[in-house]
């Protein structure tokens, strides 16, 4: 039973290698061979990347004696990415797994549904951590010159590390699960925590570089502090080099980390499955029903449906987050922001204005939201097509949803930008209706586009949104319309004014808003209305 267990474990685990999302069904031969290959070539791109971290440190480290940093350091390096690749996996494979009533009601002791699932977490941990670790162990074998106790040793490490970050990946998958269990909105908080990780991993790849010169530039000090504030990595790093001693107490310190945690999960395991993982019941209030209008009722809808899915939000609608972060930045760095802006183009004062709106412009196509609007009704669509509304009702509730969640951080931010610059008002008044009509035309290309390449077949609501041709030619088509504007002004440079050209690309913008809108309430509801 464990054994079968297992295997239907590792088949949830990398689904997207037999199967194809986007009809649900499984894939021939040569597409599993394929996609094997695909995936190979990125972790070894990735792979390449962390080989090149490894050559940096090796040898100056090895050099000065402290080898075994460098071990420790790229152990701590493949730990992190183990736990960020598989901790929600965790989260939803072994506490919030949606067969564990089924698998529970059958004659399976607990413990080997409990083996099974932490076996899929380990899988995933190894497969990150060794991401990381294969370049490591390439890198230390070719600049170094190893005992035989330091090969052996050197190869056991990673499958004694990927304990460690199943070990953390429980912890941290249970922390996720117990807040989104006790919080109603849970896709924000997938949304929030997804954002925390992201800006965790630009902090560090900012800092990388930097991180690398003082490690290198004071070796010992980092050593130190690596001996006293993670002392099973100092051990770590002392086994690669052969010490038995250090081997034993790695291995012994991983081993009763994850026992410790193993107890606790056998023995909460069948609360933790069986829980009803639900918000507090809400009490009945008796209220008066308040009657929308159609249109605030079709609106309310589209919103629910941006903010019930973490996936819509995060691809679809990240653009909102940098529009606010561009804002905040810009005023608490205004002075270093108008100091380098005049620095590089003082002598070109007119351009300042034009250079602001296609910032603004390239930020705001990073939202499409309503590019997969139709594609995510799916096969329900025919509940929208049968209500008491128009075609035309529906979509242009997907229209104003865009409209709304994106003109809004956009206008704020042509307002900091347009302070912070001191630009003059005519020159402000131009910037913010550029943007505004910008938005309103990506709004309305997304759409169109959906109309007319619409996706209803779907299993997985990913596939329309990060797989759709809508939605590849909305985002890159916004900036290469914002490029080819720029490269305009600059053949026409000597020919119009700043001013004249602001004025020629509202009017063309304009112009081009008023057909697709046409065409929408016209011939794109009919569309809609046949799908």
């Amino acid at each position: 039973m464990t054994k079968a267990l297992l295997k239907k474990q590792m088949l949830e685990v990398f689904p997207w290698i037999y199967k194809d999302k986007k009809t649900g069904k499984n894939r021939s031969k040569n597409g599993i061979i394929g996609y094997i290959v695909l995936y190979i070539f990125i972790f070894g791109f990735l792979g390449i990347i962390f080989y090149n971290v490894a050559s940096l440190l090796c040898e100056p480290l090895t050099q000065a004696g402290l080898g075994w940093l460098f071990f420790a350091i790229m152990g701590l390096v493949s730990v992190a990415l183990g736990v960020f690749g598989s901790v929600f996996n965790t989260f939803s494979s072994l506490y919030l797994a949606k067969d564990n009533d089924m698998l529970l009601a059958m004659p399976v002791p607990p413990s080997s549904i409990l083996v099974s699932r932490l076996a899929g977490v380990y899988v995933m941990g190894l497969m990150y951590e060794l991401i990381v670790m294969i370049p490591t162990l390439i890198v230390y074998f070719i600049s170094s010159s190893p005992n035989a106790a330091g090969v052996i040793f050197s190869i056991l490490i990673p499958l004694i590390l990927s304990v460690v970050v199943l070990t953390l990946s429980c912890i941290l998958g249970w922390v996720v699960a117990k807040i989104s269990t006790k919080i109603k909105h849970k896709n924000i908080i997938t949304v929030v925590l997804s954002l925390i990780f992201l800006a965790i991993y630009y902090y560090v790849y900012a800092k990388a570089y930097s991180m690398l010169q003082v490690i290198l530039e004071n070796p010992e000090v980092t050593g130190n502090k690596v001996k006293s504030i993670l002392y099973p990595f100092y051990h770590m790093g002392l086994a690669s080099q052969g010490n038995v001693l250090s081997m034993l107490i790695f291995t012994a310190i991983t081993a009763a980390f994850f026992f410790i945690v193993y107890i606790v999960l056998s023995h909460s395991f069948l609360k933790l499955a069986t829980a009803s993982n639900g918000t507090p019941k809400a009490k009945y209030k008796e209220k008066a029903l308040k009657a929308n209008s159609v249109g605030k009722a079709l609106l309310k809808k589209e919103m629910r449906r941006f903010t019930g899915s973490a996936t819509y939000m995060l691809n679809c609608g990240l653009g909102i987050v940098f529009m606010i972060i561009a804002g905040v930045v810009i005023l608490i760095k205004n002075r270093l922001v108008y100091e380098t802006v005049y620095g590089m183009f003082g002598e070109y004062e007119d351009f300042i204005p034009l250079m602001a709106a296609a910032l603004i412009c390239m930020i705001t196509s990073m939202n499409d939201i309503s590019a997969p609007s139709v594609s995510l009704e799916g096969k329900s669509i025919w509940l929208l097509q049968s209500l008491p509304v128009s075609p035309w009702q529906a979509l242009r509730a997907k229209i104003r949803l865009h409209l709304i969640l994106t003109l809004i951080p956009s206008l704020i931010l042509g307002v900091c930008l347009s302070i912070v610059l001191r630009v003059s008002i005519p020159a402000a008044v131009l910037i913010l209706t550029t943007v505004t009509l910008f938005v309103l035309f990506s709004d309305l290309v997304g759409l169109s586009l959906n109309l007319k390449m619409p996706n209803l077949k779907w299993t997985n609501e990913t596939v329309p949104v990060k797989q759709s041709m809508s939605v590849m030619i909305t985002l890159f088509g916004g900036w290469a319309v914002v490029l080819a504007l720029g490269a305009i002004y600059f053949a026409l440079f000597n020919y119009v004014t700043a001013t004249v050209y602001f004025i020629i690309v509202c009017v063309l913008l304009a112009g081009l808003c008023a057909a697709l809108y046409l065409w929408i309430k016209n011939k794109g509801s009919k569309i809609f209305a046949s799908l």
